[in-house]
């Protein structure tokens, strides 16, 4: 993924927040596995492993296909519309990733004992 302007990337978008904005609004189980980044508008959604499958929802349903990790020394892109990877990138506007003391699995105090069982 090279050149100045990629369509379907915005580097100036701010992330929505530091977790699943679904799973923390109460939509689905309330916690994630690992998240991911939409490139176009900078939601934060559950990566599909998660129950909630959040971030490959909200890329069909908005029309932004271009999802980055939200991980900590992660920089990948996934194009949820054709299923390609792409290894490095642009940078995107800072934070890069969810704070370092968040757990992963998360948020803290909101995943089940029998998490390993709900992943996809």
């Amino acid at each position: 993924m090279a050149g100045d302007r990629i369509p379907g990337i915005d580097p100036t978008a701010r992330p929505s927040g530091d977790g699943c904005t679904e799973c923390l609004t109460g939509e689905g189980t309330g916690w994630w596995m690992h998240l991911r980044r939409c490139a176009q508008c900078g939601h934060i959604g559950c990566c599909d492993s998660s129950p909630g499958q959040h971030a490959t929802r909200h890329a069909k349903e908005s029309g932004h296909p271009l999802l980055t990790s939200f991980e900590p020394g992660e920089n990948w892109f996934w194009n949820a519309q054709t299923e390609e990877y792409f290894e490095g990138g642009p940078e995107l506007a800072d934070p890069q990733s969810h704070p370092l003391s968040q757990p992963v699995p998360g948020p803290a105090g909101a995943v089940p004992a029998d998490w390993e069982r709900q992943l996809h």
